[in-house]
């Protein structure tokens, strides 16, 4: 039997939004905030 260390992470809509904010006023593409904030760029495309 395999043992499933994945996280479960939940953000807050304030932080989801911060993060939306910033890419559509193009600072920074999604690939930049994923590696800034340590989420996975897929992850932002699902918000």
């Amino acid at each position: 039997m395999y043992k499933n260390d994945k996280v479960i992470r939940r953000y807050s809509e304030s932080f989801k939004l911060k993060i939306l904010d910033e890419l559509t006023t193009g600072k920074l593409n999604k690939y930049q905030l994923g590696k800034a904030y340590g989420i996975n760029p897929t992850t932002i495309n699902e918000w």
